[in-house]
C-alpha cells in the first residue's frame, strides 16, 4: 500500500507550530486556492472524534470529503482517517517533533489506496503523487510564511478584532489568518449574509450599512476596525444600476461605520478602510505612488468618495489607515480566476496592445501588509498595497502562459474586450497604471512575492 512522506523543517519551537494548526483558521489557511475547496462544517481545534468535511472535485466531479481526527496527543501527534472520499484507504499522520529550543520538524505520513487497487495500483502514483507534493509544498510555504509573521509581534497583545467583508476574497483568508494568530475575531455583517459553514456564527455584530444602525451586537471594545466590505467591481457589466451599487455600498457604509465609531465609549485604536488603485484613475506609464494626484473616471470618483467618508475619523484619536489595494492575484476569485480558462487554452496574449500597466499583489502580501498595518501603531494613512514590481499586460499574459505552459502570443483587440464587458472592461482590462508601495516599503514591509511569475507560480501550485 503506498505511503506518501513529507517533512517540514520550521525554525519555530513545536508549541508553536501544533497551536497554529490547533487554530480556528488553519483549515482556510491550509488549503490551496486553486483546489477551491468548500468546509461545510466547524471544528473547534483538533479533537479525538471530530470530523472535518469539505467539498471538493476530481477533475470535474463533484466529491465529498469526511476525515475523522484520531490518535490526538495534544502537542505531539494527530492523525485523521477518510470515512467519506474518493480513496478506498486515506489515514494521515501527523507527527510534530521538537528539535531545539527553538526549531521543530513536521513529519506527515500519509497511507492510501483507491478503489479497485488491484488494477489502479499500477497508474496510481502517477495520478496521486504528483498532486499530493504540490499539496504539500503549498501547506509548507503557507505555514512558515503564517509563523514568521506572527512571530515578529509574537510579544504584542493579541487583539479584538472586527472585519467587514469577511465573507469576501481578501475579508475570508484575512479574518483565518487572525485566527492562527491567535487573535479573537468577529465579523460585522448585514442580516441577509450567509456565513460560510465553518464561520463562527457567535462572533458575529450585525448591522444595516446604509441606515447606519446595529441590529445585534455591538461595535463596543474593540481594539481594531477592519473594513472591506463592498460589491464586486469585476462580478457584473457595469449599468446604472450597477455603478451605483458599486459606488454606495462602500461609501455610506464606511461613512455610516465611521460615524457610529466615532460615537463610542470604547472605541477601537485603529480604523483601517478599503480603497483601491483606481483612485489614481488611468495613468499609462506614469510611476505613482501615495502622494500621486487622483485621476479622472468613475472608478478614480467612487475611490475619492470611498475615502472621503472616513474624514471625520481625523476629528479623533483614532488611528485611521487607508489601503489602496492593487490585483489580488489568485485563482479563487477576481482578475486571475477569469483569465485562467482563456490562458490554458492558449488564447491569453496581448489585450488592447497588452502595453497598460498592471499593479498586481498576491493574496499572501495581501493579507500579510494589512496585518503589517495593524500591529505597527506609528503607522498612518494611506498605503498603496501592491507588489513593487508592476508589469504590462503583456508581460503578464507572457509569465501567465509561461507557467501554464501555453502560448500567449494571440493578440486580442480592444474593441473586443469593449463589446464583450462594455465600460467595465475598459475600466479593468484595458486602462492601467504603474503604482508602487512606496509607503508601505518604507514602513519595513517585506515582500512574499516580488516578482509576479513567484506569485503565479504560488498561487497556481505549479513550481517546476
Amino acid at each position: 500500500m503506498p505511503i506518501y512522506a513529507h517533512d517540514a523543517d520550521y525554525s519555530h519551537p513545536r508549541e508553536v507550530v501544533w497551536n497554529w494548526y490547533d487554530s480556528d483558521g488553519a483549515f482556510r489557511r491550509i488549503m490551496p486556492e486553486w483546489e477551491k475547496l468548500k468546509p461545510q462544517n466547524r471544528i473547534d481545534g483538533i479533537k479525538n472524534g471530530d470530523v472535518n468535511t469539505f467539498k471538493m472535485k476530481i477533475g470535474v466531479v463533484p466529491q465529498t470529503w469526511k476525515a475523522e481526527h484520531f490518535d490526538v496527543v495534544q502537542g505531539e501527534r494527530f492523525q485523521d482517517k477518510m470515512t467519506k472520499g474518493p480513496f478506498k484507504k486515506w489515514v494521515h499522520k501527523h507527527e510534530f517533533i521538537e528539535e531545539g529550543e527553538h526549531s521543530s520538524k513536521l513529519e506527515d505520513r500519509v497511507e492510501w489506496k483507491l478503489p479497485f487497487h488491484f488494477f489502479t495500483k499500477f497508474f496510481s502514483g502517477i495520478l496521486v503523487t504528483p498532486r499530493m507534493k504540490q499539496m504539500f509544498k503549498h501547506r509548507t510555504r503557507r505555514v512558515k510564511a503564517d509563523l514568521n509573521r506572527h512571530q515578529t509581534y509574537a510579544n504584542s497583545p493579541k487583539q479584538r478584532i472586527l472585519v467587514s467583508g469577511s465573507t469576501g476574497l481578501i475579508g475570508e483568508q484575512l479574518v483565518a489568518f487572525l485566527l492562527t494568530g491567535g487573535h479573537e475575531v468577529h465579523r460585522l455583517i448585514r442580516k441577509s449574509t450567509k456565513l460560510a459553514p465553518d464561520a463562527n456564527k457567535e462572533n458575529v455584530v450585525l448591522w444595516d450599512g446604509i441606515e447606519g444602525k446595529i441590529i445585534e451586537g455591538s461595535l463596543e471594545n474593540f481594539d481594531a476596525i477592519i473594513h472591506l466590505a463592498g460589491a464586486g467591481i469585476g462580478d457584473k457589466r457595469w449599468n446604472k444600476k450597477r455603478k451605483k451599487l458599486i459606488r454606495d455600498s462602500r461609501v455610506i457604509p464606511t461613512r455610516n461605520l465611521v460615524e457610529l465609531t466615532t460615537t463610542l465609549k470604547n472605541p477601537p485604536s485603529v480604523f483601517i478602510s478599503g480603497s483601491a488603485i483606481g483612485f489614481y484613475g488611468n495613468r499609462g506609464d506614469e510611476s505613482l505612488d501615495e502622494s500621486s494626484e487622483s485621476g479622472n473616471g468613475y472608478l478614480s470618483e467612487t475611490c475619492k468618495a470611498w475615502e472621503q467618508a472616513t474624514e471625520t475619523l481625523d476629528k479623533t484619536d483614532i488611528r485611521k489607515v487607508i489601503i489602496r489595494t492593487g490585483i489580488v492575484t489568485t485563482p479563487k476569485g477576481g482578475a486571475l480566476e477569469k483569465l485562467l480558462f482563456p490562458a490554458k487554452m492558449g488564447a491569453m496574449g496581448p489585450v488592447g496592445g497588452g502595453k497598460q500597466m498592471q499593479s498586481w499583489i498576491s493574496l499572501d502580501d495581501q493579507i500579510f501588509a494589512i496585518h503589517h498595518l495593524l500591529m505597527n501603531k506609528e503607522l498612518q494613512g494611506v498605503f498603496n498595497l501592491v507588489a513593487p514590481n508592476p508589469v504590462n499586460q503583456k508581460t503578464f499574459a507572457k509569465a501567465l502562459g509561461k507557467i501554464l505552459r501555453r502560448p500567449a502570443f494571440a493578440p486580442l483587440p480592444g474593441f473586443v474586450i469593449k463589446i464583450m464587458f462594455g465600460e467595465m472592461g475598459k475600466n479593468l482590462v484595458l486602462d492601467g497604471q504603474g503604482v508602487r508601495p512606496k509607503r508601505l516599503l518604507e514602513s519595513g514591509y517585506t515582500f512574499e512575492h516580488e516578482n509576479i511569475e513567484h506569485c503565479l507560480q504560488d498561487a497556481l501550485g505549479k513550481w517546476r
